[in-house]
């Protein structure tokens, strides 16, 4: 097993006090050792980098009992920006943040059908980082880097998208491919780390120590925080919950499996129960995702009798494998995300928690919450920018890295 190096463990606590200072600011240094379990001495030498890199503030002080008005120190939101990069099936949507995790400028590149070759991937990207970097107006050296998300299994070390299989991508040296046209320090990793960041910093996992954020979109798996952290697996492949089976030799799936768990739930399977429904239904624009569950979404409002069926038996799938993770994993909570679970939202969510009720064990169902990602804007843009943000503090005081830079594994990072 590889060990955490001194560094790796320094990064990982000033990761982990600048996150509870995003979370809860202004706040104190005592507040900040009582949050994060380290000593005041440590959390007074972290925040003090932290200020020296003009990523903290003071912002006055606030009284103590008994005692010496304590220091507040706050996020300066101008002290840099960030850039999460949400690379999907059928879109590229690219974020820019203020150091504070606001959003400042968005902008979305559409994806055709057969338009998946990497160079073309690329293209979209690049185009839609220059435009949120000439929106915000900001100076290219207050960008500190920019987290990349990609589906399907990643190496984050080496910056390579080993196995995406609704692409057929093996072994694709990405971040080698994007810097060529991107300046700014590049970090890869994939949605199900994404999104599950996010839950954990700003969504429905903030303070649960073991969640679940169930990703539904064209791919669907499941990020995992166990004991409060990531949990990422030796390969960085924990998660792929969407390739476990869920019907024997059931529906082909693009792993080259059958019956997985992603053929009945994520977008396509979606559109191929609505055609097994009902073959001539006007719900189902055959070669448009987005369209197809979003008139899934309309007829469900409007009580259509078949959108009904369908996001019901939908739900029933879902749930029978949701009801394995809550089984195995005992989770305080089971958040659902993702374009597909945001657009067919409380429906849906209703019809999942009955179908995990009548399939999981009453003990841990008991003590697990099923619930739609509260997060306000692409939960997977804001967790890959974390990724970017753990990058620029792991390379604190290393020489200045060339365009492509890759953040070595830390202890806890990015932690909860």
């Amino acid at each position: 097993m590889k060990r955490g190096t001194s560094r790796d463990i320094r990064t990982a606590n000033r990761y982990e006090v600048l996150r509870q200072i995003i979370a809860e600011s202004p706040t104190s240094r005592q507040e900040l050792a009582t949050a994060t379990g380290l000593s005041l001495a440590t959390v007074a030498t972290l925040v003090g980098e932290l200020l020296d890199l003009r990523m903290l503030t003071e912002v006055g002080f606030e009284d103590s009992a008994g005692g010496r008005p304590r220091g507040l120190v706050a996020v300066n939101a101008t002290g840099g920006a960030l850039i999460g990069v949400d690379i999907a099936e059928t879109y590229v949507r690219v974020e820019l943040f203020d150091l504070a995790l606001n959003v400042l400028a968005r902008a979305d590149e559409d994806m055709r059908p057969g338009e998946s070759r990497p160079e073309q991937v690329v293209g979209h990207v690049a185009a839609a980082v220059g435009s949120v970097v000439a929106q915000a107006g900001v100076e290219g050296a207050r960008v500190l880097g920019v987290g990349v998300s990609v589906p399907g299994q990643v190496d984050r070390d080496r910056g390579v998208a080993e196995y995406a299989p609704n692409w057929d991508w093996h072994d694709v040296q990405l971040l080698d491919l994007l810097a060529e046209h991107i300046a700014y320090p590049l970090y890869l990793d994939n949605p199900l780390r994404a999104c599950a960041v996010a839950e954990l910093w700003f969504g429905a996992a903030r303070g649960r120590g073991d969640a679940v954020v169930v990703n539904l979109g064209t791919g669907v798996g499941a990020g995992l925080a166990l004991g409060g952290g990531l949990h990422r697996g030796v390969s960085n492949s924990a998660g792929e919950w969407g390739h476990t089976t869920l019907v024997l030799d059931g529906r082909p799936c693009h792993c080259g499996n059958h019956g997985c768990v992603e053929t009945y739930v994520g977008a396509p399977g979606i559109m191929l129960n609505l055609r097994e429904s009902n073959p001539g239904s006007s719900l189902l624009h055959p070669e448009d995702q987005t369209a197809t569950i979003d008139a899934l979404a309309a007829g469900v409002a409007a009580g259509d009798p078949v959108a009904l069926e369908v996001v019901r038996d939908t739900a029933r799938y879902l749930g029978a494998g949701i009801s394995d993770l809550v089984n195995l994993l005992n989770p305080e909570v089971v958040v659902l995300s993702s374009w597909v679970a945001a657009t067919l939202g409380e429906p849906l969510l209703r019809e999942v928690r009955e179908a995990v009720a009548r399939h999981a064990l009453r003990r841990p169902f008991a003590a697990t919450e099923i619930v739609l990602s509260p997060i306000p804007t692409d939960p997977v843009c804001l967790g890959a920018a974390t990724f970017a943000l753990e990058g620029a503090l792991q390379s604190v005081g290393q020489r200045p890295a060339a365009k492509r830079a890759t953040p070595a594994r830390s202890r806890t990072a990015p932690s909860a």
